[in-house]
């Protein structure tokens, strides 16, 4: 009895613990099934990802899992109260006012431990080494570090700008887990998000990382109009120089008289530097190339009855 008693004791044993080696596709199957138990890193998932480790050290799929594990690991929530109305683009949780009816609004708040961030870089850049077309993974990269940086994100600028170069001095044949092609026109997209991203952080130090990495596609997409558009967008919304983001606007729309953010951006601009004479302008342009039959019968109207008055 003892004999058969022991002999099922080993049967419920890993079989690593036996003495065999899982295979990739089993360690990849445990992983998917703890972790929809516990989270990414809860217990017993350092565990698995060492052994992982040990048997396949180059597994894109075990690099990914610690690269998660480390990440949210180095992840603590907070909720703090701050005088304004959205941080890092988001609204606000709880929305308040004080008894003086000063905003004293909540937000969540993401704070990350440097070391266990610093442990999830080294697994993502060990997976782009081993592969370096994956363009997922350079993205992926990139989110961390514009999470992790917040309001500055200097590292995640640097990065983005060393991928455009990388992208025509290389000429990858970029691959994405989620996309049958990528070619140079998703390439610039997935840029002009980061452009986006880092704009709407709202941040003095974000909007010149919006700049600064626009100016950096310029240079290799030369007179793009979505990258014009930008630059004027900067100068509008975060300098509010009116006159430099006009030169951009209308940069764009003599060679591109249909470019509609050009002419909405246009005429926001002349509508907040009460320039009658510059909005006529650009409602003309509305009125031919709005992309609604309302936005172009709206922009007619409004010019018919700028043009009457005296």
């Amino acid at each position: 009895m003892k004999r058969i008693l022991t002999f099922l004791a080993a049967l419920a044993l890993p079989l690593s613990l036996l003495g065999q080696t899982l295979s990739q596709e089993d360690y990849v199957r445990r992983y998917n099934n703890l972790t929809e138990r516990v989270g990414a890193a809860g217990v017993g998932v350092e565990t698995l990802l060492d052994k992982w480790a040990a048997d396949y050290p180059d597994d894109l799929q075990q690099l990914l899992a610690r690269f998660s594990f480390c990440f949210t690991k180095a992840q603590t929530t907070n909720v703090i109260q701050l005088a304004q109305d959205r941080y890092l683009g988001r609204e606000p949780l709880i929305p308040m006012t004080d008894s003086l009816g000063r905003k004293a609004n909540y937000f969540e708040d993401n704070v990350y431990d440097d070391e266990q961030f610093g442990l999830a870089l080294e697994a993502m850049d060990r997976a782009i080494a081993l592969n370096p077309d994956r363009l997922d993974l350079r993205l992926l990269r990139a989110d961390a570090l514009i999470a992790y940086e917040k309001e500055s994100p200097d590292m995640a600028l640097a990065s983005l700008k060393a991928l455009v170069d990388e992208n025509f001095q290389r000429h990858p044949a970029w691959t994405h887990e989620s996309l049958e092609k990528v070619d140079d026109e998703v390439f610039k997209a997935f840029m002009q998000d980061y452009c986006f991203t880092f704009f709407r952080l709202g941040t003095d130090s974000s909007a010149e990382a919006f700049k600064g990495l626009t100016e950096h596609m310029l240079t290799r997409w030369k007179d793009d109009p979505m990258l014009l558009d930008n630059l004027g967008s900067y100068w509008l919304v975060s300098k509010k120089d009116y006159k430099k983001a006009r030169k951009y606007y209308d940069q764009v729309l003599k060679k591109h008289p249909d470019d509609i953010t050009a002419i909405r951006n246009g005429l926001l601009l002349a509508r907040r530097a009460k320039d009658v004479k510059l909005e006529k302008k650009y409602l003309a342009m509305m009125a031919q190339y709005g992309e609604t039959e309302v936005d172009r019968k709206s922009a007619g109207a409004r010019l018919e009855a700028l043009n009457q008055k005296k």
